[in-house]
């Protein structure tokens, strides 16, 4: 019996081929401090990817991830420096980050809005609020036991990156083992279809908005904590074409009903080592956005490509399941074979 190679098989032996260019190009790349920067960094990246992949699994995309990384992170400052112990606030900002998901979602599904229009609008909001809170000022952080978040660590891994492998480990048991995870793939590969069998739509769609949210809080959590400082513009970089290409190039498909979290998880590794590799290679900053815009791109042709081919073959097999395949003709000449063979179905009946 043969052994199915897995979806996420591809992405990986990018991963690697990446890594050990880089390490080539510059000494450097392969230090543990570098790999340990690589995997810091990269933690808020997965974050933001692994929501990002709920989202594009129902048909839908989030814009509002950057600006939310901003508005949990400071909302998780301001609480801390009115007093309140870090705990408490790093679950109020969480509660905020669902808040926002929860907000878009609704608007998708019963305002019947476009979700890049409401996301891309809630991008606006989001992004403005801390600036009025503030006045567009920084705010320190002066709980010393914020910083396990994202400073500590658990055996020598550092917290981020134990925080990004327990989501991923949840997450992927989600979609894999539930039936909230089948309804997610369900919506994502067609909605109507879904309806009818009992599915409910818009509690899937608020659902994966929700944890959209909270993804993006858990970003503006390990990012404020890394610096001690809730700064307002947080997440403003790019932190949003990072979530994208990363999911879509982990495989996650544009058009819904296809990926996986493993998948996202090592496309947000990818993206992270190709941002960390120009870095430290020299690379000027202005060149990253040109060459992740071109992932985005060879990632969603590749996607386009490959839905193309599997609904040709849908189509196929349907017309061959109804009889209605084209008739071959005869080698010899003849009839077409399938009109021959029924003609000698009716002879031997």
């Amino acid at each position: 019996m043969k052994r199915r190679i897995p979806d996420e098989a591809g992405i990986m032996a990018v991963v690697v081929l990446v890594g050990l260019a880089f390490s080539v190009l510059s000494p450097t790349f392969r230090t543990f401090d570098n790999a340990q920067l690589l995997l810091l960094n990269g933690a808020v990246i997965a974050f933001l990817a692994m929501g990002q992949a709920f989202v594009l699994l129902t048909g839908g995309i989030d814009l509002s991830t950057g600006s939310n990384v901003a508005l949990t992170g400071m909302t998780a400052a301001l609480l801390m420096s009115d007093g309140f112990p870090w705990w408490l606030a790093a679950l109020a900002a969480i509660a905020v980050g669902a808040l926002v998901g929860v907000f878009n979602g609704a608007c998708v599904h019963f305002l019947h809005l476009p979700p890049f229009i409401v996301t891309f609008a809630t991008f606006g909001v989001a992004a403005s609020i801390p600036l009025i809170l503030t006045g567009a000022s920084s705010v320190s952080v002066k709980d010393p036991l914020f910083a396990i978040v994202g400073r500590g660590g658990l055996f020598g891994v550092p917290m981020p990156v134990v925080l990004v492998a327990v989501a991923a480990v949840l997450f992927t048991a989600l979609l894999r083992l539930t039936a909230t995870g089948v309804h997610v793939y369900a919506v994502g590969g067609n909605a109507a279809t879904s309806r009818l069998a009992g599915v409910r739509i818009g509690r899937v769609t608020i659902f994966v908005y929700a944890i959209s949210g909270v993804c993006a809080a858990m970003g503006g959590l390990i990012t404020t904590s890394r610096l001690m400082v809730g700064y307002p513009s947080a997440g403003s970089g790019n932190e949003l074409f990072y979530s994208i290409a990363a999911a879509v190039v982990g495989g996650v498909s544009l058009f819904g009903g296809i990926g996986s979290m493993p998948g996202a998880l090592l496309g947000a590794v990818l993206i992270a080592t190709v941002s960390n590799g120009m870095n430290v290679v020299g690379v000027q900053s202005y060149w990253q956005p040109l060459v992740i815009g071109l992932i985005i791109l060879a990632g969603v042709t590749l996607d386009t490509y490959r839905r193309n081919t599997s609904l040709g073959e849908l189509i196929r097999r349907g017309l061959l399941r109804r009889g209605n395949a084209p008739e071959a003709p005869d080698p010899g000449g003849g009839a077409p074979v399938a009109k021959r063979s029924a003609a000698a179905r009716s002879v031997t009946t």
